[in-house]
């Protein structure tokens, strides 16, 4: 694993001035261009420290130039004040800085605001009681402006169902869009930093005049009728926009004509593997193996194979709350025995009986639409029902599809048929060489295109969790239950696809939220934390956990010692030890070996279940995030994986963060990894990657993809997702995304189709001759 930074790069400015606090009453007469309170502008923040830490930093007349290195992961400049700023008497505010991009292409800049936690003398965050807010915007080369995140208002409190709502007020301004963060105590905040993440190459901004504003009056209709009839945005036009249904016919029977002379690219085999580069052993089934000190896998019939598609290819997740529910209960009943999760359902019917119990559930959301079809309507058959929400103001609740109204407006009543073959042939014109994780089991039959089976262990097993989790909690996998429902969730896999070889390996559940990397010792091992509080009875890896201390440390008395605690007995062990800090560095070591121990069980059993249902494919892990991949748990899944899968969601494989999989030497694919823009494409978020528009989009998976064949380790990755996500959020999570191929009127994005060409054009010579090959993996 990388390791912490020894020593940070800093560079310490004391600025003197008039008093950073000063002004800490809401003034409701302030307008936009007159600050509440400087935070900083080179001349008038008094006791405020520039820290950086893998960025150097010079003061300049127009604010602070910072050079982010590209080798380092998250490079930073970092703000902090001599005593903690208190911006809790202020309202409705927000937080504006000015800034240049100096470089010669895009940039990504996150803003964090951190709270509470102490700022040692190098200027790292430290203590487990801090919380960041943290906000991305993105700058195309040369851009400069004013950029703003809304702390605190309306803005802030309406939870629309959205993961981004559209601006409140007219501006030429940008604003920051949701990252990742919850609220912070306003009234201590210790630090406001600007970082990169995963950048591939140096980066360099200039930033100056970072204030507090009051906000301006809101739009009272911003958000309403933002949809028109075909899910697009309502109130923006750009390119690509239908506007009438012949046009989006003519579109449609435009691209038909063009894929008719399509196929496969010239040089690959039948399952889309080189069949000009070298014959290997032709076993039946996908397979890896390393030629040359670089991983491949390797098709069925023999010839060399880099995975690279699209993940998600399925209509399941697309639809959106209408703000209509109904009062019968039955509607929201969920069959217990499903090994479906709820996000992977598809249409799920509700009869004339329950609709008549209707009632708008949310006036917000049921405004935002400036069209939906009535029950008699033919385009009613594309409602459905969301019986659970994982984020948003409601619980369940009514959707609608517009991606799947559009596919029949263009390719009439058998348009699920023709998305299948339209989709299939994009696939192999394009250059795509298989479907990623989350492909509609439809495709599974296909013999044109490999494909990745995916399946999520659920039932009523135990589950662990921590405050840090980020999705479900985990299973306990030292549960029975669990093992029995690992079965049944692989025998419907193993069903499914038949043993068929255009198969080419199979993914078990996604980004479990294991514990940080790094971070403080909460966020490492919280869950095992969590876990050792509770009692043997109620959680079966608690017993174990039991058992493995009272193994260790032979007696109450050794134990108290190691872990600093004053337990009477192993009986209050059995009944649940609630730890805090600080910790022993003997406790610390055991809770990274039950890390270790649970990580370990969960693999063995998902493994040993696969290798008995389906022995000639290739098990491809949990596609693990960087929330959750601690070397511990990396460690147990190289032991049980065949191909070992990450979801990167970085400017690209940054050598900094990934180098360590050099020294794992096994094969990895990327799960997923995505790069949008809003300045184009009508959406109000551009995906957890941004970039400047389509143009830049293009180039900047260009960049990625070069990125990953210049590693050894990888042998393919699958970008999420195939189709955009709706303008106002998936019912699932609210994620409103400009993430797809195509758009949610299946309209291909022409930058990025050319781009996706241009590069499997000729990525299997290229990548043979290691022509991509990094000197920092040498």
């Amino acid at each position: 694993m990388r390791k912490l930074p020894i020593a940070a790069m800093l560079s310490a400015i004391l600025l003197t001035a008039c008093d950073n606090n000063s002004s800490q009453t809401q003034n409701t007469e302030v307008t936009a261009s007159q600050p509440l309170a400087v935070i900083w502008n080179g001349t008038e923040s008094a006791g405020v420290k520039i820290g950086s830490w893998g960025a150097e930093t010079k003061l300049t007349n127009n604010g602070v130039k910072v050079d982010y290195q590209s080798d380092h992961y998250r490079p930073s400049v970092k703000f902090h004040p001599e005593k903690p700023w208190d911006w809790s008497n202020y309202s409705e505010f927000n937080i504006a800085v000015d800034i240049k991009n100096l470089s010669d292409e895009s940039v990504q800049v996150y803003i964090s605001l951190t709270d509470e936690a102490g700022v040692k003398e190098d200027m790292e965050i430290t203590g487990s009681r801090a919380r960041s807010l943290t906000r991305a915007v993105n700058l195309g080369k040369g851009e400069e402006g004013t950029y703003f995140l809304i702390i605190e208002g309306k803005f802030v409190d309406t939870d629309a169902g959205i993961r981004e709502k559209p601006l409140p007020w007219q501006t030429d301004e940008e604003m920051f869009v949701t990252r990742f963060g919850k609220k912070v105590d306003l009234s201590r905040i210790t630090e406001v930093a600007f970082f990169v993440r995963g950048n591939l190459s140096d980066k360099q901004i200039e930033i100056n005049n970072i204030r507090l504003r009051a906000n301006p009056e809101y739009n009272k209709d911003y958000l309403r009728n933002l949809v028109d009839k075909f899910g697009q945005n309502a109130k923006q036009d750009y390119p690509h926009k239908i506007d009438d249904l012949k046009e989006l016919k003519n579109a449609a029977n435009q691209e038909l004509a063009e894929l008719k002379s399509g196929g496969l690219m010239a040089d690959r085999s039948r399952f889309g593997g080189w069949k000009n580069g070298p014959k290997l052993e032709s076993t039946g089934y996908f397979r890896v193996e390393k030629i040359d000190g670089r991983w491949w896998m390797v098709d069925p019939d023999g010839y060399l194979f880099f995975s690279h598609g699209p993940a998600n290819v399925r209509m399941a997740n697309l639809t959106t709350l209408t703000g209509i529910d109904f009062k019968d209960e039955k509607v929201r009943y969920i069959d217990p025995t499903r090994v479906t999760p709820e996000d992977s359902v598809g249409i799920v019917s509700v009869s004339d009986e329950i609709r008549k119990t209707k009632y708008v559930s949310s006036e917000l959301r049921h405004n935002m639409f400036t069209w939906l079809p009535d029950y008699d309507d033919p385009m009613a058959k594309h409602y459905s029902y969301r019986r659970e929400v994982h984020k948003g103001p409601l619980k369940s609740g009514e959707t609608f599809s517009f991606y799947r109204a559009n596919l029949e407006r263009r390719y009439g009543d058998n348009f699920e048929e023709k998305w299948q073959q339209v989709t299939l042939d994009r696939m192999n014109n394009w250059g795509f060489t298989s479907f990623g994780n989350w492909v509609d089991p439809a495709f599974y039959p296909n013999q044109q295109v490999p494909y990745f089976a995916n399946g999520w262990i659920i039932g009523d097993f135990k589950t662990l969790s921590s405050e840090h989790d980020v999705w479900a909690p985990l299973p306990d996998p030292f549960d029975p239950e669990f093992a029995r429902r690992a079965k049944i969730t692989i025998d419907v896999i193993a069903e499914e696809i038949k043993g068929s070889p255009w198969c080419a390996g199979i993914f078990i559940d996604n980004e479990k939220s294991w514990g940080m990397p790094e971070g403080t010792i909460d966020q490492r091992y919280g869950v095992i934390i969590s876990t050792l509080a509770r009692s043997d009875a109620d959680s079966p890896t608690k017993a174990h956990f039991t058992e493995y201390l009272k193994g260790k440390h032979n007696s109450i008395e050794q134990f108290n010692k190691a872990w600093g605690l004053d337990l009477a007995n192993w009986q209050a062990v059995s009944q649940g030890v609630k730890l805090s800090a600080p910790y022993t560095d003997a406790l610390t070591a055991d809770l990274s070996y039950m890390l270790e121990s649970l990580s370990d069980q969960y693999f063995k059993v998902v493994h040993d279940t696969l290798e008995k249902a389906l022995p000639n494919h290739l098990y491809m892990g949990a596609r693990m995030a960087n929330f959750g991949m601690p070397k511990e748990t990396i460690k147990a899944s190289v032991t049980y994986s065949d191909v070992l899968s990450f979801n990167i969601y970085e400017e690209g494989v940054q050598p900094e963060e990934w180098g360590f999989l050099t020294e794992i030497d096994l094969p990895v694919v990327i799960g997923e990894f995505h790069i949008g823009s809003t300045t184009d494409a009508g959406l109000f978020h551009a995906g957890l990657v941004q970039s400047d528009n389509q143009a830049d989009r293009a180039q900047m998976y260009l960049d990625y993809m070069h990125s990953v064949v210049a590693h050894p380790n990888f042998v393919g990755a699958h970008w999420f997702q195939y189709i955009d996500s709706p303008i106002t959020g998936r019912a699932f999570d609210g994620e409103p995304y400009n993430v797809g191929f195509v758009s949610t009127t299946d309209i291909p994005y022409p930058h990025m189709v050319d781009a996706i060409k241009d590069f499997m054009g000729d990525i299997y010579p290229k990548r043979f001759k290691g022509e991509f090959d990094s000197p920092e993996y040498k």
